[in-house]
């Protein structure tokens, strides 16, 4: 038996991830990936990038900071490899390139502004081979802080993707009307792509569907229904910024986003036809694992 340990850095739009993962590798079986650490700092990349085009100093400092501790914590698990993928949030933000460079130069770790196409294929590397296998169609919904990647999966392949900019942190510092457009053309997609699909089942990936599922206390693998998350958001959205941290203890930056994400995974359910939404464990920094392992970066 042999144990590998990898690394994955997930620079998204409203946080930035670490995941640490073991791959346990034992001869005529398939490998094992577990989670061995998982750090989350709230630096909110998307409220510079979406609103002022670039990002800020302060920002720059924190990510600086972040990257240091994360070199620092891969060290201390002897992570023989690591990958590091920044998002949306990142690849629009004018500077971007910049503070790659300046990262690289100051910590040494190097980061990779990905496309959308190239993070839906990375996370559609991860278990959704298990789920989407069989006669079945399913619409994947991915939600992040700048964009949402959609897929269509149809007897276990992909017929169609794309990647529109309606991310939740996006979605908070729009103007409505903007919002509105955005909304109609997503519909507009998904009743074009999924209008011939009989039996078309949702799944969601990103940290707010994760926490909804949480929230519901369904066991892994099991679907949360249209009717049952369309009560949860209803319950949310009554409930003041103030009181989703104090009552449900949400995080100060999970307690705004869910409400648009929410909105997200609703409207793609009911403009697909879809009544339930599948929400197997599975993100950027998974994929980069996986990835990783397989040789596939």
């Amino acid at each position: 038996m042999e144990i590998k340990k990898y690394g994955a850095i997930d620079i998204g739009s409203n946080a930035i991830r670490l995941l640490i993962a073991n791959v346990i590798v034992k001869e005529g079986r398939e490998p094992q990936f577990k989670k061995s650490s998982l750090v989350r700092v709230p630096i909110r990349l998307g409220a510079d990038s979406f609103v002022n085009g670039v990002i800020s100093e302060g920002n720059i400092k924190r990510m600086l900071d972040a990257m240091e501790a994360f070199k620092l914590l891969m060290g201390v698990h002897n992570v023989e490899r690591y990958k590091a993928c920044a998002t949306s949030a990142m690849r629009e933000a004018e500077n971007g390139n910049e503070v790659v460079d300046k990262i690289f130069e100051e910590t040494g770790v190097k980061i990779d502004i990905i496309g959308g196409k190239e993070e839906a294929a990375i996370i559609s590397s991860t278990d959704l081979n298990e789920l989407i296998s069989g006669d079945n169609s399913y619409l994947y919904v991915d939600v992040g802080g700048g964009s949402t990647e959609f897929t269509i999966f149809s007897g276990g392949k992909i017929t169609i993707s794309k990647s529109f900019k309606m991310g939740t942190v996006r979605l908070l510092n729009n103007k409505k009307a903007v919002n509105k457009e955005i909304f109609a053309n997503v519909e507009k997609w998904i009743k074009k792509n999924t209008k011939d699909l009989k039996n078309l089942s949702l799944i969601g990936s990103g940290g707010n569907i994760n926490k909804l599922f949480k929230m519901s206390g369904r066991t892994e693998g099991k679907p949360i229904s249209y009717i049952y998350l369309n009560a949860q958001y209803l319950f949310l959205k009554q409930m003041s910024y103030q009181e989703r941290i104090s009552e449900l203890s949400l995080n100060p930056d999970r307690a705004d986003v869910i409400i648009p994400a929410a909105k997200i995974y609703l409207s793609a359910m009911k403009w697909s036809g879809a009544r339930k939404i599948y929400v197997p464990k599975i993100g950027l920094s998974d994929g980069i694992i996986k990835s990783l392992f397989y040789n596939k970066l």
